[in-house]
């Protein structure tokens, strides 16, 4: 077998061309759009590279046909931060070939080495834990959600014979919308409701940034306690929002205030994946007037819960419940369009979150999980802390 560091526009063709060998067969899979994926590698468009640096390879077998591919990376602002300094794996595909798996994570592992790192996670992004994030253990059923995780049933094994455990699990969860509040979440958030002080309002576009303001403002109280958390500005603020304005639906997207001070947010995005399965990967100007015909013919009928953020003086007070309650009342009287809720993975890190979702009425609708591999054999392994 033949390893090959991409660097030619035919290497990145053939990256991008290797899953649609991998998943020829499985009627589930709906592949990444490779221009998305092309970003996290193009220095200009990933923030990452500022302080990180990446590198990716493709496998041939002795037959010249390609048969997996591995990335690898470091974010050096993160990596030094752990006990051992640790890089990243990510757009690993391959062959259910035991051998091939070997030299791709080995491949990774000697380039990781070779900078300082000690151990490696994955398979993650070089970029924020939103996409491309984590292996599928269960939930094979269900269709992948826009720039999460799908993979076959056997790469958990090749992750594990290669000596990956277990750093954190990421549950997604599912709700039919039309199904009612439990008794004790309408109760909690009657009791807010009669707090005059208390507002809940939609996002509206024209005030974008207003919004953007608010949600950043919520997001910096809520997840301060989280490991490395550096703040975000306001820029980054904004840069969420433009990305999100192409496909947001506003009506989606709910801020809950206590004297107009911002204290909570909910933030869901129409499941777009439900248009990506007709483009095939590619948002090329074809691809492009299928999107458009798709999102004008009202394709998605399922929304994706991608942020949920209450500010610590709020939490266990039935503000979760009330502003469900505000979106639920929304999608019962005007948007008939939506069926389903799908939320976003959330750690086995952060069992208070997993505790408010089970609340709210949800089942399970994937696993993910995301391994770590210590270079040396003696460490002492230690899965990732609750928060």
């Amino acid at each position: 077998m033949i390893i090959i560091e991409v660097k030619t526009s035919a290497h990145i063709k053939t990256f991008h061309q290797i899953p649609f060998e991998i998943y020829k067969n499985d009627s589930n899979w709906i592949p990444h759009i490779k221009q998305d994926v092309e970003k996290v590698f193009t220095k200009k468009e990933n923030k990452f590279f500022r302080h990180g640096e990446a590198v990716r390879w493709i496998l041939k077998n002795e037959n010249n046909e390609y048969i997996g591919r591995i990335s690898a990376f470091i974010n050096r602002k993160k990596a030094f931060s752990e006990k051992q300094p640790t890089g990243g794996i990510g757009f690993f595909e391959c062959t259910y070939d035991l051998n091939a798996s070997t030299l791709l994570f080995d491949t990774a592992k000697q380039w990781l080495k070779d900078r300082e790192m000690e151990a490696m996670d994955g398979p993650i992004n070089f970029g924020e834990r939103d996409r491309y994030w984590g292996l599928l253990v269960e939930g094979f059923e269900n269709r992948p959600i826009y720039a999460n995780p799908y993979q076959p049933t056997y790469y958990q094994k090749l992750f594990e014979d290669y000596g990956f455990l277990t750093y954190f699990e990421q549950f997604m969860y599912c709700r039919n919308i039309s199904d009612d509040i439990s008794t004790k979440y309408k109760e909690r958030s009657a009791r807010i409701l009669q707090d005059k002080g208390y507002t809940f309002r939609h996002l509206e576009t024209k005030k974008m940034f207003d919004y953007a303001e608010d949600f950043r403002t919520v997001y910096n109280k809520a997840w301060k306690t989280h490991s490395n958390f550096k703040g975000m500005p306001a820029s980054q603020a904004r840069s969420i929002m433009r990305k999100m304005k192409p496909i947001m639906d506003e009506k989606l997207i709910w801020f809950a205030y206590y004297n107009n001070e911002p204290i909570a947010f909910f933030i869901a995005l129409p499941e777009i994946n439900q248009i990506f399965q007709h483009i095939n990967g590619n948002l090329n100007w074809l691809g492009k007037l299928k999107f458009l015909y798709h999102k004008w013919r009202g394709s998605c009928n399922n929304v994706f819960g991608i942020a949920f953020g209450v500010a610590p003086d709020f939490q266990k007070k039935g503000l979760e419940g009330a502003i469900i309650m505000a979106v639920k009342n929304q999608f019962d009287n005007e948007s008939k369009q939506y069926k389903q809720l799908i939320i976003t993975w959330i750690g086995d890190f952060n069992p208070k979150m997993i505790k408010i979702v089970h609340n709210l009425g949800t089942e399970k609708y994937m696993t993910l999980r995301t391994y770590r591999k210590l270079f040396d054999e003696n460490a002492d392994f230690e899965r990732c802390n609750t928060i």
